[in-house]
Order: C-alpha cells, then sequence, then structure tokens
C-alpha cells in the first residue's frame, strides 16, 4: 500500500503544475488582440474581435481555450492559419511574395509624385501665348468707353 501512495503523491507532484497552468486565467487583452489579427470565416470583411456572429464567439472562445492551455499568442494564430490558410489573417505578412502588397502601394504612390512634380515643372517652363495681333483702334475705344460706364 505505501507504494501506491507514494506512486500517487508522486504523480499529484509531477501534475500540479499542468493543472496550475490550465486553470491560470487568460488574459482578455491578448485574447482581443490574437482575435483582431484574424478575419471572421462568416463576416469576411471584420475581424474575430469585431464580428457578432456565432461562429466569431467561438472563435474567441478557441483562442481563449488554447491561450489557457499554456500556447502562446504565435502558435494560437499560426493554428488557424493551419487551418484555414493565409487567408484568415487580416494583413499579410510582410516576407516573399506578400511583400508586394505592403510595397506596390507606396511605389505607386512614389511614382505619382514624381510624374505631378515633373508635369508642373514643365507647365511652369512653358511661356505664355503672347498675342501677335494687336487690338483695332475702334475696339480698343469701345473697351474705354465701356470702363468709364462701369465706373460711374
Amino acid at each position: 500500500m505505501t507504494r501506491a501512495r507514494t506512486a500517487l503523491v508522486l504523480l499529484a507532484l509531477v501534475a500540479a503544475p499542468v493543472w496550475a497552468v490550465a486553470a491560470a486565467p487568460v488574459d482578455e487583452k491578448t485574447v482581443q488582440e490574437i482575435a483582431a489579427q484574424l478575419r471572421c470565416v462568416v463576416c469576411q470583411s471584420l475581424s474575430v474581435a469585431d464580428s457578432p456572429s456565432e461562429t466569431a464567439h467561438q472563435m474567441r472562445g478557441i483562442i481563449r481555450e488554447r491561450l489557457a492551455a499554456g500556447e502562446t499568442p504565435v502558435q494560437v494564430r499560426d493554428y488557424f492559419v493551419e487551418k484555414y490558410g493565409q487567408w484568415i489573417l487580416l494583413s499579410p505578412p510582410r516576407r516573399g511574395f506578400d511583400l508586394l502588397v505592403w510595397v506596390v502601394p507606396f511605389a505607386a504612390l512614389g511614382a505619382g509624385l514624381v510624374l505631378v512634380a515633373l508635369v508642373l515643372r514643365r507647365w511652369r517652363q512653358t511661356p505664355s501665348p503672347v498675342p501677335t495681333a494687336a487690338l483695332e483702334p475702334s475696339v480698343r475705344e469701345r473697351i474705354r468707353r465701356e470702363m468709364e460706364e462701369l465706373d460711374r
């Protein structure tokens, strides 16, 4: 009997840290941060944190459970990427082919600014057209009379 009790006590001592980790409270802020990075599979334009759907609620529960089991936020996010693919991430990773999503808009903006600067510079350098023919004396007299009438 003493061997059985000793084995039971040793098992309890070994399992105690595991129970403590499983029973540890999960920081709700961490759950929200992870959920904000994931796309809701039902309402695809919202994050899991913002979505009111039941599926998003279940996904937040899964995040909470995995964090309570001792997984890191990166491991939890990787779980969802493994299950749904890169599509589940609201912002694509900044590496490989996905880097184009981050670089191309800024490159296009820079090219557009350079183009606008070149066009403005060309417009400034183009001389304004000078009237080649002088006004006839009768037209000049008519303009002078009309201007005098306006001043009265």
